[in-house]
């Protein structure tokens, strides 16, 4: 079964259904979702968004207003919480300086968005991807772990982050919301059949190959 990027989505989405990623009540959640994510797994987040929560309803001028000493104990449990609260508090003084606008942003700094997130301190590209899609409402393809197994079995193999994001070329026609489903249906399609070999065998996309990237990018 030979796939196009789009094809591989609708396969995906039509079996699957939609995921409602990234799960959250507001973007504010989700970018400390984001970064607290990082270098653990969503189980440690879970009570460190739930302090927060408690400290500050989410509101991004109470989150901005922590210090360190007052930030670092509500997110603890996520570990690397020193870094964490750097990052944290490095990306709401950036957003403070736009008075937490989020789409005076996005006009103002245009395709040089993702390059000012990439400077920001504890924002990998991975992390600028995900603010890309579900904060800012951008389409683009989050070449995250799961995302490189997958590609990797349907023959777009990748050694790294940067390689698989300059590999993959969403749908000119891709909405934003289509591209954050893609994430969420990467992601959960990976727990389930990129844990083992048998698994990957018994899975839907089982027999499918992505179109060569020279073929599908004509």
């Amino acid at each position: 079964m030979q796939l196009t990027i789009k094809q591989l989505y609708q396969t995906m989405y039509t079996t699957m259904g939609p995921q409602g990623w990234w799960p959250a009540d507001s973007k504010w959640e989700i970018i400390l979702g984001a970064i607290l994510v990082q270098n653990t797994n969503w189980r440690n987040v879970v009570p460190a968004l739930t302090n927060l929560k408690a400290a500050t309803a989410f509101a991004p001028a109470k989150i901005h207003a922590l210090n360190a000493n007052q930030l670092e104990p509500l997110i603890h449990s996520s570990g690397f919480y020193h870094n964490k609260s750097k990052a944290i508090a490095a990306v709401f003084n950036w957003l403070a300086t736009f008075d937490y606008d989020l789409i005076t942003i996005k006009q103002a700094r245009g395709d040089r968005l993702r390059h000012d997130l990439l400077q920001l301190r504890g924002i990998g590209a991975e992390t600028a991807d995900v603010f890309l899609v579900y904060i800012f409402d951008v389409p683009t393809f989050i070449a995250d772990n799961y995302a490189r197994r997958l590609f990797t079995q349907l023959g777009w193999p990748s050694n790294n982050y940067q390689q698989l994001y300059r590999q993959v070329q969403l749908p000119a026609d891709f909405t934003p919301a289509q591209a954050q489903e893609f994430h969420g249906l990467i992601d959960e399609f990976g727990k389930s059949y990129l844990q083992t070999a048998t698994a990957w065998k018994q899975s839907f996309l089982a027999d499918a190959h992505l179109i060569p990237i020279e073929k599908a990018t004509q």
